[in-house]
C-alpha cells in the first residue's frame, strides 16, 4: 500500500481538516465550560479532583472502620457528625479570615494540615492502635480545618476566573466533588478489600500532594487590603449575617438549604449500614451504592451546565429537589440492590441539579467584599447542620430501622419543596430580578 507523502495536497488537506475539526470540538467544549480557558482553573481542577478522590477514600473507609469496630449505626452517625460539627461553630470566623487574607495561602496551609491528619490516622490504623476516640478526635480536627478551607475554596474561584466564567467554575467545582464521589467510594471498596482501611487512609494523605502542587503553580494577582480588614471579627461576622439576611433571595436559599442539610444529606451516613445490614454487601458493595449516587450527582452537574439560560434557575431547584425526595423515598422500599442503585442515581441527579444552581446563584449575587462571609454562612448551614441530621438519622435508625429513618428525612424535604412551590410566583419573580442584577 502506498502511503501519501506529507507533500501530497490531499494529505495536507485531510490534516488541515482534522485540525479544524479538532479545534472546533475544543471550542465547543470551551463554550460549554468556559472556566477551562483559565490556566489557573485548569491547574486547580486537576489537583483538586485527585485530592477529592482521596478524601472520599477516607470518608468511606472511616465509616466502614467504625461500623466494624462498634457494629453500631449510632456510632457511624456520631463519627460523621463529629467531622462536621466544627463547621457549625467555626465557619463564621473562617469567613472573616477568608475576607481578610490571601485565599491561596489559606488553602495551602489548610491542605497541608489535612494531609498531616490523614497520615496520623493511617499510622494509627496500620499499627493496630486506632480506637473510636482517636477517630473522633482526628475527625473533629479535620472538620476545624475544613471550616476555613471550604469557604476559601468557594471564594478563591472568583480569583481564578473572570466573572463571566464564574458560573462555569462553580458548576465544574461541583463536578470535581461528584466525579470523585463516583471514583472514590468504588476505589475505597476495592482498597479496603486489598490493603485495608489503613491503606486507604494513607492513599488519601498522599493525594493532598496533587492539590498542594497545583496551588503552588497557580499565579493570581494579590488582592488589595479588603474593606474592614482591621475591624473587630465579631463586627465583620455581624455585617456578613446582616447582608445575608436582608438579601431576600440569598435568605430564601439559605433557609431551604438548612432543611435539606438536616433531613436530606443525612442518608449518606447510613449507606454503610444499608449496604451491610439490608443488602448483605461487603466493602466493595458499599462503594457501589456510594458511586451510584455520585454518578447521578455528576450527571446533575452537566444538566445544570447545559440547561443554563434555557431553564429557569428556580425551576431547576424545585424540580431537582422533587426528584431527589421522591427517588430517595422509593429507595427505602426497594429490596433489590440494582434497583436501589438506580434510585440513588436518580436522587443524585436531582440533588446536585438543585445545589449547583443554588450555589452558582449565591456566588453571582454576592458582593466580593462579603463573599467569604456569605459563602461561610451558606456552607455553615449546608455542612454545619449536617451533624444534627447525622445524629437524627442515627437515633431513628437505632430505634425504628434505617429505612424508616431515611424515609422520614426524604418526606420532610418533599414537604419543604412543596411549600416552595406554593410560593413559586414570588420566588420566581425575585429570582429573575436579583439574578439579572447580579449578572449586570
Amino acid at each position: 500500500m502506498t502511503m501519501p507523502s506529507s507533500d501530497d495536497p490531499a494529505s495536507q488537506g485531510d490534516s488541515l481538516h482534522f485540525r479544524v475539526e479538532r479545534s472546533g470540538l475544543g471550542e465547543k467544549l470551551l463554550e460549554g465550560f468556559p472556566a477551562f480557558r483559565s490556566r489557573n482553573f485548569r491547574l486547580y481542577f486537576v489537583g483538586q479532583i485527585v485530592s477529592m478522590i482521596g478524601t472520599w477514600l477516607q470518608m468511606v473507609a472511616q465509616g466502614w472502620l467504625v461500623l466494624e469496630m462498634t457494629g453500631s449505626a449510632f456510632w457511624v452517625g456520631v463519627t460523621a457528625a463529629t467531622s462536621t460539627i466544627p463547621t457549625l461553630f467555626l465557619s463564621l470566623f473562617g469567613g472573616v479570615i477568608v475576607d481578610r487574607y490571601s485565599r491561596r495561602t489559606i488553602l495551602l496551609w489548610a491542605q497541608s494540615c489535612s494531609m498531616l491528619l490523614a497520615f496520623i490516622l493511617a499510622i494509627f490504623t496500620l499499627t493496630g492502635t486506632v480506637t473510636i476516640w482517636i477517630i473522633l478526635v482526628l475527625a473533629f480536627l479535620l472538620g476545624c480545618v475544613g471550616a476555613v478551607a471550604t469557604p476559601a475554596i468557594q471564594a478563591f474561584l472568583s480569583e481564578m476566573v473572570d466573572r463571566s466564567q464564574l458560573h462555569s467554575a462553580v458548576a465544574l467545582n461541583a463536578a470535581i466533588f461528584n466525579a470523585s464521589r463516583v471514583i472514590g467510594p468504588a476505589l475505597a471498596g476495592l482498597m479496603i478489600s486489598w490493603i485495608g482501611t489503613g491503606g486507604a487512609f494513607m492513599a488519601n494523605a498522599l493525594s493532598y500532594l496533587a492539590v498542594i502542587a497545583a496551588l503552588l503553580a497557580i499565579s493570581t494577582t494579590p488582592a488589595p487590603l479588603r474593606p474592614g480588614a482591621n475591624e473587630h471579627p465579631f463586627k465583620s461576622i455581624r455585617d456578613g449575617l446582616t447582608y445575608t439576611w436582608t438579601h431576600p433571595l440569598i435568605r430564601t436559599i439559605v433557609l431551604f438549604v438548612a432543611v435539606v442539610s438536616v433531613f436530606g444529606w443525612s442518608f449518606m451516613a447510613m449507606l454503610p449500614v444499608v449496604a451491610k445490614h439490608t443488602y448483605g454487601l461487603g466493602a466493595s458493595g458499599m462503594g457501589y451504592l456510594f458511586s451510584a449516587f455520585g454518578l447521578g450527582s455528576l450527571s446533575g452537574t452537566f444538566v445544570v451546565s447545559f440547561s443554563s439560560g434555557k431553564i429557569k434557575s428556580s425551576h431547576l431547584v424545585v424540580g431537582g429537589m422533587l426528584i431527589f425526595s421522591l427517588a430517595l423515598t422509593a429507595f427505602t422500599f426497594i429490596g433489590d440492590v440494582r434497583l436501589a442503585a438506580a434510585a440513588l442515581f436518580i436522587a443524585g441527579i436531582g440533588m446536585l441539579s438543585a445545589f449547583a444552581t443554588m450555589t452558582a446563584t449565591v456566588q453571582n449575587l454576592v458582593e466580593d467584599r462579603y463573599r467569604g462571609r456569605v459563602m461561610s454562612i451558606y456552607l455553615m448551614v449546608l455542612m454545619g447542620l449536617m451533624p444534627l441530621g447525622n445524629l437524627e438519622v442515627g437515633v431513628l435508625s437505632e430505634y425504628f430501622g434505617t429505612a424508616v429513618a431515611i424515609r422520614v428525612g426524604s418526606l420532610v424535604v418533599l414537604a419543604a419543596t412543596l411549600f416552595l412551590i406554593t410560593r413559586r410566583k414570588e420566588i420566581s419573580s425575585a429570582w429573575e430580578i436579583y439574578t439579572n442584577a447580579g449578572e449586570a
